[in-house]
């Protein structure tokens, strides 16, 4: 098949639609199918790259002025370049990875082509909503209309998924669409390899990990907090990869606390080296609020580790408590210090609970996520009627 995807935002930038778009788009292209991406220019001007062998369309973009590091596709070129790859291409589906600028132009080139888009949802107004000058008493109203707007442009589409049940109801629930849950899915073995290369060198001190992108929603302060009140004699370290808005906030918590000398901050790393990470932590914790899946904690699990989580959202979905880790109340640092402590301080339990982290993830593999989406994307080719209005 050839697939024309379309995605406001794709690698090099490090988050979780980015990241899903390319392991799908390489995934599609290693079965054979003609793959292109259309998304927004890392640098600012118009360019073609290649991907292995997808083939990356990057429009003009513009800096977001209330952001450091975040780039947009300019809105008046996402509908005509959108008009203009699917003329040239005639892809025989379209995937839309969101709502937003490319995806919106994107749906709308496809409606005017008579081409066939799905659209998989990886929206929640509290991963955007950071990012606006918006005063808080009028954020709730601002998410209102962005899922209204979402539906707007989601209510075409032959058919919508989200990564996990929990995503598909909150859909449901803000827009009254039907989805379908289908997990970003991962592929295990490499991170688990890693991590038999590190159990095979000489031990080092005990790691508690957090990757993802130092922002709001992430809490990562909070993670620091509960680090500080671990006693010394643990002897722990806590690592933080990734980068963001609030890193220099967060390195300032860390000196506060005194424990600036036992928290590294990794920055942005290599595959390599995020490997490595994976490999030689202990625990893994994610403290996000705002997690439609998690992507990192599903590496984080295909590397045998056990987890410490936020109660929220979807992260229930793989932090099975008192099974493969600990879900605590998002908030209570002192919950989440605990949790910690118990983990870090008995390897034993460390290596049980990640066994069953790797019993888990064996339910995302990559493979069938990129074997259902072949499914709707000839679903979608031959019309196959999808009700997306939930009754």
């Amino acid at each position: 098949m050839k697939v024309l995807i379309g995605a406001d935002t794709y690698p090099p930038d490090i988050n979780g639609l980015a990241t899903f778009s390319r392991r799908l788009a390489r995934g599609l292209a290693a079965r054979g199918h003609q793959v292109h991406v259309l998304s927004a220019s890392t640098t600012g001007p118009q360019v073609t790259e290649y991907d292995g062998s997808v083939v990356v369309h990057r429009i003009k973009s513009l800096r977001y002025p209330f952001h450091r590091s975040l780039r947009f596709a300019a809105p008046w070129l996402a509908t005509p370049e959108s008009e203009r790859l699917i003329a040239r291409l005639h892809p025989d589906v379209v995937h839309i990875q969101s709502h937003l600028v490319i995806g919106r132009g994107m749906a709308r080139a496809a409606r005017r082509a008579d081409t066939p888009y799905v659209a998989t949802n990886h929206f929640m107004p509290e991963n955007v909503l950071g990012y606006t000058p918006f005063p808080n008493w009028i954020k709730p109203y601002v998410g209102r209309f962005a899922w209204r707007d979402l539906a707007s442009v989601f209510g075409q589409a032959e058919l919508i998924t989200a990564p996990t049940q929990r995503a598909v109801q909150l859909l449901q629930d803000a827009t009254g669409l039907r989805a379908e849950p289908v997990s970003n899915g991962i592929d295990s073995d490499r991170y688990w390899q890693a991590a038999e290369q590190v159990a095979a060198s000489p031990a080092g001190r005990p790691t508690i990990l957090f990757v993802g992108r130092l922002d709001p929603e992430k809490r990562v302060d909070e993670l620091i907090r509960a680090y500080a009140r671990l006693p010394r004699t643990v002897g722990a370290q806590l690592e933080i990869v990734g980068d963001g808005d609030q890193r220099p906030m967060l390195e300032r918590v860390a000196v506060d606390l005194g424990v600036d000398d036992r928290v590294v901050f990794r920055g942005r790393v290599s595959d390599a080296d995020l490997l490595a990470a994976y490999g030689r932590a202990s625990v893994f914790c994610m403290p996000g609020i705002a997690e439609l899946q998690s992507i990192v904690t599903l590496e984080a699990m295909s590397a045998g580790k056990p987890v410490v989580a936020a109660d929220a959202m979807a992260l229930p979905h793989l932090v099975h408590s008192g099974h493969n880790g600990w879900l605590y109340s998002p908030g209570d640092v002192g919950e989440l210090a605990m949790r910690l402590s118990a983990l870090i301080t008995d390897p034993e339990l460390c290596r049980r609970m990640g066994r069953h982290s790797r019993e888990i993830v064996a339910h995302h593999s990559l493979a069938a996520t990129i074997d259902r989406y072949e499914e709707i994307y000839q679903q979608a080719c031959i019309r196959v009627p999808a009700l997306l209005r939930a009754a």
